[in-house]
This record gives C-alpha cells, structure tokens and sequence, in this order.
C-alpha cells in the first residue's frame, strides 16, 4: 500500500474519493461509544517498513520462531501437502516463508498468492518466477476475507492454503471461524490447510512483543494517527497520544490502544470527536490460543486437525488441518 503523491507529510489535504472507505470507518470507528479504528489501516508505506523493523526485534519472537519452524520441521510439513498441490497462500505479502517450504515441496504444481494490491502481486509474482522458472506462479488479486474465484488453470489440481505470520489471530474468534470457513469454501472439500498460531504465554513475554524497549510498535500504532492526517484532513496531534499495550487474559488476547493524555477535541474531514483525559483507541487485537483452543476453532469452520508443529519453547505452532468433506 502507498500514500498518494498528491498528498504532503507536512500538511493535511482534503480526503480525496477513493479514501471514501478509510474516512467512513474512522469516523465510525472515532463516533463510537468505545472508540476504535480498523487494524487494516497500519499498513500504508510508513506503516509497512516500521512492522518490517518490528520483525526483527529481541522482544518480537513470532516471526523468527515461525521461520524456525518452518526450517526444522519443513519436511515434515510438506508431507501434509498432496503431490502436486496447488498452493494458494492468502494475504500473501513477503514471500519470505514461503521460501522456507518451497525447498520442501519440489512436486508443486503452482502458486496463487493472494493479495488486494495488483501491483505488489505482480512485482512478487515476478521475482518468484525469476527464482523458480519451473513453478508456475498465478497471482489473484482479492480481498482474502471474502470468496474469491481461483486461476481455472487449477481445476482438477489438489489444493492447499498457505496462512503464515498468526494474522489469524487479528480476527476476533467468531470472525477467525468464519475466515478459516471461507477459506475452506475456497480451497474445497479435502483440502490442505497450513497456518501460523501464536500461543499463550507469559504477560511479560507477550506485553514486550508488542510495547518494545526501542518504540518501534509505539511508532507503528501512532503512524495510524499520523496517516489520518495525510489522507484525511486531520488534525490530530500524534504527541498527545501515548501507546498502549496489555495482554487481556479473559479474552486471551493482546490489545493496542492509542490512549489520549489529555482531555481534547480532534477533526477529521471537518468533523469533531472530544476525547476524555485517558479515553484510549482501540486499535488491534492479536487472539493467542492453546493447540486445544485453535483445533476446537477450526473444527467449528470445518476443519480437523492433522498436525502442529512448535518450537522447543512453546512460543508459537504451525498447524496442518484438513477441510471436512
């Protein structure tokens, strides 16, 4: 995602059309009761380099830990794949871990990342096919949360889906059931499902993940302020806002609001929203599940367990699940 040229840093500009979407679930997010605003909005071009910098973090462990796994048990994940599979890996972004697998599945048949920006898919899509000229790669431009029509090329194929990273764990439960069974109707009866799962485990080690010594994730969940400004008109002071992050144990889930410090009045595109002293944003959730917990979630979507995979720590699982016939 990019910010649009016409569109300074320094100063805030008249939202423009096809911002229609972003400015109607801001000032529905703002005009709630209690305020929030869609996690789906970090990740304008400021936004996506400051969560590349969060990745490599000491306290950030969910990256490296899935890219161990996926070393470690690589071939053994594979095994869960059908010979000549079509892979189609949702939401598909850097193809850094599906590189990990692809070592391990030299007998895919091809590739269908899926993404909503057509022009990152295609610019992927050619430096895969530059680094594996036998793998046939056909991009799907879509929103992954909603069906979507596979490549006809693929009929007759098994097929298999790709969902690393623990983005599952952005949807609250009921929306991450309804995901995985959208997912499910997509792929077909009998198809393969591979996806990451963060787990459960200890406040200090979670809250760190997500509120780092070095104010990488701060700068992350106040750029969404900042991007307010660009793209909508805003006028919201970025400094008056402090980050927050807590770990919610009844709803097993880490939580980032952005907490007003004082009491004020914003605009957005002209329109007012007063915040109390200590009134937060309600900006992400990130759900953490047991092995138990997520196989009883996808068998409620559709799903049985096959395997799951974690490091010696218990820090973080890949799962292979198979969609019900």
């Amino acid at each position: 995602m990019t910010i649009d040229p016409r569109l300074s840093a320094d100063a805030p500009a008249s939202p423009l059309p096809e911002n229609g979407l972003f400015l109607a679930d801001v000032w529905d997010g703002l005009g709630a009761r209690r305020k929030s605003l869609p996690a789906k909005y970090f990740y304008d071009a400021a936004g996506s380099a400051l969560f590349e910098k969060i990745t490599v973090l000491p306290e950030y462990y969910p990256t490296r830990t899935e890219l161990r796994i996926l070393d470690e048990r690589g071939p053994e994940i594979a095994a869960r794949l059908p010979e000549g599979a079509a892979l189609v890996e949702f939401g598909s972004g850097s193809t850094v871990k599906l590189r990990r697998l692809l070592r391990h599945l030299p007998g895919l048949s091809a590739y269908v990342p899926v993404d909503v920006s057509g022009e990152f898919l295609a610019e992927q899509a050619r430096v895969l096919r530059a680094d594996f000229p036998d793998l046939p790669v056909e991009p799907v431009a879509a929103d992954f949360t909603q069906p979507f029509t596979l490549p006809p090329s693929l009929s007759g194929r098994p097929l298999a889906g790709f969902f690393p990273g623990s983005t599952i764990g952005n949807f609250e439960p009921a929306e991450a059931a309804r995901l995985l069974d959208v997912f499910g109707r997509i792929l077909g009866e009998g198809a393969t499902l591979i996806l990451g799962v963060d787990l459960v485990k200890d406040r200090d080690v979670l809250e760190a993940a997500y509120d780092d010594a070095a104010g990488v994730t701060a700068a992350f969940n106040l750029n969404l302020l900042h991007r307010i400004n660009r793209e909508l008109g805003g006028d919201i002071d970025p400094a008056s806002f402090a980050h927050r992050a807590l770990f919610n144990e009844a709803e097993s889930r880490i939580e980032m609001h952005l907490v007003s410090r004082v009491a004020q009045t914003v605009r957005v595109a002209g329109r007012a929203f007063p915040f109390a002293e200590g009134e937060s944003i309600h900006t992400e959730n990130s759900c953490k599940y047991t092995i138990e917990s997520f196989r009883a979630l996808a068998a409620r979507a559709g799903w049985s367990a096959l395997d799951a995979w974690t490091d010696t720590d218990g820090l973080f699982s890949v799962h292979a699940l198979r969609r019900a016939g």
